[in-house]
């Protein structure tokens, strides 16, 4: 007997991996599944870690148990979305997988979004429940001025002293469930009354950062995400004994990640606010003997800036990995020194691809520049504009297929089918990045930056990347970023920001060590020393603010 794909008034469901009764364990197909099931083996273990509170994985289930009937209760149905506005703590891992389990798709939020960002999120989304704190009352409720939408707002800790329009009801979360928190709570109350869904269904909206235009939203489904996981656990070699440093903001990709692997594979999950204190940062490694340290290449500059670093104890740590483009050269000597026993990975992924690629060990050693080759079941090409492969050594867009590649933007087909082109059968589709890389004969990638951020000097297409990396490899040079200004000969110049760790560094000097190390045309016309470089709400360079301001 067969049935037809697509919405049933009845739909007939197999959910092999609940049933216990089977001859073979089967891993779970949804994300809260994995969720369950580490409860059920480590009940009693600290799956979160947010400041002084600590959560074991029973208590975790069993809120998120009983979030999500509630969720059903205000209305929440099969392919809802939930907005989640409470940045990094333990509460907004109980939404997500709260709405997880109630059958929606949970879109994140940092907690300090401004009102127009969130409006755009809350109309593109069409969301049906928004969970925010009391002292985001005015934020929320700008944002919400004229809104015509069935909303319910879900206030995590007290009542706002400010209220909502007319049309928007609220609710508090104690109102929810008033045993939230408690290890001895069932969570069970309501569970037979949620959705059945399968792996297709969307787990997660996750918005760009959006440093031109409206943010785009990314849908990721239920395969998609643990597909994706699963890849990065297994050349990371994650387990139940890892404990990992969380402080990217969970509304980013990157930084969401380290809370599901930790809930898939039963380890601990270390959640912090905020990357101003780092001194508070790393006495937590210490603290929680931390195995696992995510961040990004300002994260590293930061870090290494602080002069009594050397004093902290790294002897836990068991990995670091850095995502987005190549750590310089010189930030990755300087971290092996501190901690020569830990594992470092080059990385590369987007909001569009969690993840594509790493390098790690003796490779990492021996091409420090590289973000080396694509994680398992991934595929990727360098193409020109054409689509056509380029040769090794030749610049051209990245292209990835595989299970941990998007669906496609939310309420945008126009702009999903610009970014996908189709492959060498029906299903296949390749995803195009919008970033430049080349390989090496090797076969190993190397990211030369994104499409808009390529400076065209000479008639020549120059990788701000490669200037970059070279200039931090200059003793005293915390930071750098390269740019193209007009000019009337060159087409564009390079001008290079540099935030300086030494007091007699002068700009001949970086002129001179470019010149020496690099390409007459990659060489800079113009050297600018900064405090800092501007970075979006990510941690990246906003490469766009320092064109604009030198325009």
């Amino acid at each position: 007997m067969t049935f037809p794909l697509g919405e049933m008034s009845s739909p007939i469901f197999s959910d092999l991996t609940m049933d216990s009764s089977s001859a073979m364990e089967l891993d779970p197909v949804l994300l809260h599944q994995w969720l369950s099931r580490s409860a059920e083996r480590f009940a009693s273990k600290d799956a979160l870690v947010c400041g002084q509170d600590r959560w074991s994985y029973q208590r975790l289930n069993a809120s998120v148990d009983c979030l999500s009937a509630a969720l059903v209760d205000l209305g929440v149905r099969r392919h809802d979305r939930v907005v989640v506005l409470l940045g990094n703590c333990a509460e907004t891992v109980v939404c997500l997988f709260g709405a997880l389990k109630a059958g929606a798709a949970f879109v994140l939020l940092e907690g300090n979004s401004r009102s127009r960002r969130l409006r755009h999120v809350l109309e593109d989304s069409g969301a049906r429940v928004l969970l925010a704190r009391a002292g985001q009352g005015r934020v929320l409720a700008d944002a919400l001025q004229g809104w015509h939408g069935d909303l319910k707002v879900v206030w995590v800790d007290g009542q706002p002293t400010v209220g909502l329009p007319d049309g928007v009801s609220s609710v508090s979360w104690e109102a929810l469930f008033p045993d939230a928190g408690s290890d001895t709570q069932t969570g069970q109350a309501g569970c037979d009354r949620l959705p059945r869904c399968i792996d297709l269904d969307l787990a997660a909206i996750i918005y760009t950062s959006a440093t031109t235009g409206k943010a785009k939203g990314v849908m990721c489904t239920h395969r998609d995400m643990i597909a994706a996981a699963k890849s990065i656990i297994q050349y990371i070699g994650n387990s139940e004994r890892d404990v990992i440093l969380d402080v990217l903001p969970l509304s980013f990709g990157y930084g969401l990640y380290q809370v599901l692997i930790s809930c898939m594979v039963g380890a601990t999950a270390v959640l912090e606010r905020s990357f101003l204190y780092p001194h508070v940062l790393l006495s937590r490694i210490t603290e929680e003997k931390v195995t696992g340290f995510p961040l990004v290449p300002s994260m590293a500059a930061m870090l290494l800036r602080m002069e009594n670093i050397e004093e902290y104890d790294f002897s836990t740590l068991r990995y670091v990995t850095s995502a987005g483009a190549a750590l310089p050269v010189g930030h990755l000597r300087r971290l092996r020194r501190l901690a020569p026993h830990a594992t470092i990975f080059n990385m590369y992924g987007l909001t569009e691809c969690v993840r594509v690629c790493y390098l790690s060990g003796p490779e990492l050693d021996e091409r420090p520049a590289s973000v080396g080759r694509p994680m398992p079941n991934c595929e990727v090409r360098i193409v020109d504009s054409d689509g056509n492969e380029v040769r090794p050594g030749q610049i051209g867009e990245l292209i990835i297929r595989g299970s941990n590649v998007m669906q496609g933007y939310w309420n945008s087909p126009s702009l999903s089918d610009g970014v996908f082109r189709r492959g060498d059968y029906p299903a296949s589709r390749w995803l195009h990045s919008g970033d430049f890389f080349r390989t090496d004969e090797q076969g190993y990638l190397y990211f030369q930056g994104r499409k808009d951020d390529m400076i065209k000097t000479r008639g020549e297409r120059v990788s701000p990347k490669e200037i970059e990396d070279v200039v931090c490899e200059l003793e005293g040079v915390v930071e750098a970023a390269a740019v193209g200004v007009p000019d009337n000969v060159l087409g564009q110049a390079i001008k290079v920001f540099v935030v300086n760790g030494r007091a007699n560094l002068e700009d001949k000097d970086i002129l001179r060590h470019c010149a020496r190390l690099l390409e007459p045309l990659m060489v800079p016309k113009y050297v600018e020393f900064v405090p800092a470089l501007p970075k979006t709400e990510r941690g990246k360079i906003d490469r766009r603010e320092l064109q604009t301001a030198n325009g």
